[in-house]
Parts: C-alpha cells; structure tokens; sequence
C-alpha cells in the first residue's frame, strides 16, 4: 500500500496525527523499519509487540508526542535497559516515524481466555505471593499492574516456563537509580551467629545488605556481621510453571497478563 492510499485508510484525526512524522517515510519508506528491526527489535519485537522491551504498538504510548519520543530514543531512559541511542538525527526521526505508525497496526493476537487466565494466576498459579497488582499480592518479584504495557506475549509465555532465560548475568554492583530486572540479584548469606537466610536483594552498599525473603519479611545485616555472602547471579527463586500449567492453561495465564495495563 502507498502512502497516499495508507493515510486514505485511516480515521482523519490519526492521519493529521501522524502527517508530520510519515512525511519523513514517504521519503524512504523501509528505512525506519530497517533501523528499528536493526536497532530495536531485539528487545521491542519485530513488530513492537513487546519483548524484552515495552509494547510499542498500542494507540496510545506514553511518550508518544515526537518531540517526547526522539528523546527517548535519543538519551535513552535512566534507571532502565533502555540505551541512548548510536542513531545520526535523521535516523532517529525515521525510527521515530515507523514506531509512531505502529500505533495504528492491528494489535497483537495472543491466544486463550485473559479470564480464566486470572483466575489461574490467582488459584493454581499463586502468583499473588510473590507479585503486586495494584498494589495487592506479594514484593518478592517485580509487579504486574502493568507488565502487558511492558512485555510482549512471547516473553511472558519463556518467563513461565524457563525464569532464569533472561535474568541479568553480569556482576554490577547495586545501583539505587536502576530498577529490577537490572538490580535483581538472589543473595544467600550466613550469619556469623549461624543465622541462615536466602531472598532477593533489596538494597546494598558497602557495608550492609538488604534482603527480601520469601515471606516478604525484610532483614538487614551489616556485611561485618556475615560468615558467608552468596550472590547466585541468573538465578530466580520464581518456579517454572512448565509442568504446572497445561498448553492451554498456560494460553489463559499469558492472555490475562498480556491484558494488565492495556485496559485504560
């Protein structure tokens, strides 16, 4: 489809919506989907649809103004997995174009039922003893009020069946600016009083830790007072979900939580 029948195709708000950043496409129209599937796709997906990396292609993002999102793309995000960008100007304002336009393809198709997928996660699943949503459930694990605003489908399904595929695997040090998945670290120490304790890091500097057990109860030790440290890096203490749910029971549960976010 050319550019004029495309934009024929669209409501007229969406087409004045995206007239400015197309009109960089119409130029070259496969430059800014081959500098997103070279740059970007590897953690947004191949068609936005999420990954590693947020959902791009839903109608609303939340930094979709352009002037906003070549920013993004530009610096990149503090605190996050997301890079400043390599990208000359013009490039990044037609990797800007296409990801604004993925706003207007059809939404990603993701089998099973996001309903009964809710109440696996809640009954069979017992995710809520590790996971938040809207702010009920567990702090052990990361929260899922929005987690379809941030993964893809694909991601989600290997996040249940395989949790220790994409966990951090380097050995950086705590950073209080950086949010889990770059600061999620399973720690196992032993006390010099022969107190023993596995959980998931909650902070830590020099002199002390913090850890998060897996009934949500916090300790606090100075490192002078351990015998033992242990940081098992790439491991999760979230169990795989492979033999837990049936193909279509796992369907229902990756639905539900493709949902989580997208509603508003």
């Amino acid at each position: 489809m050319n550019l004029k029948r495309y934009l024929q195709s669209l409501s007229l708000g969406t087409a004045l919506a995206l007239q400015g950043p197309l009109f960089l496409l119409a130029n070259n129209p496969a430059q800014g989907e081959r500098l997103f599937q070279l740059h970007c796709a590897g953690c947004h997906g191949p068609k936005g649809e999420g990954g590693k990396g947020p959902n791009l292609a839903l109608s609303r993002l939340v930094r979709s103004a352009e002037e906003k999102l070549i920013n993004v793309i530009t610096e990149g995000i503090d605190g996050t997995e997301m890079p400043t960008s390599r990208l000359d100007k013009n490039q990044i304002q037609q990797v800007t174009a296409f990801v604004r336009g993925l706003g207007v393809v059809a939404a990603e198709t993701v089998p099973g039922n996001a309903q009964r997928g809710e109440e696996l996660y809640s009954s069979k699943g017992n995710c809520a003893q590790c996971h938040a949503l809207k702010g009920r459930g567990g702090a052990s694990g990361p929260d899922l009020t929005e987690i379809g605003l941030r993964r893809g489908a694909a991601y989600l399904r290997v996040a249940l069946t395989n949790p220790e595929a994409d966990l951090p695997k380097g050995f950086s040090s705590f950073d209080s600016d950086t949010n889990i998945p770059e600061n999620f670290l399973l720690v196992r120490v032993v006390a010099k009083n022969g107190q023993r304790l596995a959980g998931v890091r909650v902070n830590e500097d020099t002199f002390s830790l913090q850890l998060r057990d897996s009934s949500d109860r916090v300790h606090s030790f100075f490192k002078s007072e351990l015998a033992e440290l242990h940081k098992d890096w790439g491991k999760s203490p979230m169990p795989s979900y492979r033999e837990v749910f049936s193909k279509t029971e796992l369907d229902d549960v990756v639905a539900f939580l493709v949902s989580l976010g997208r509603e508003r």
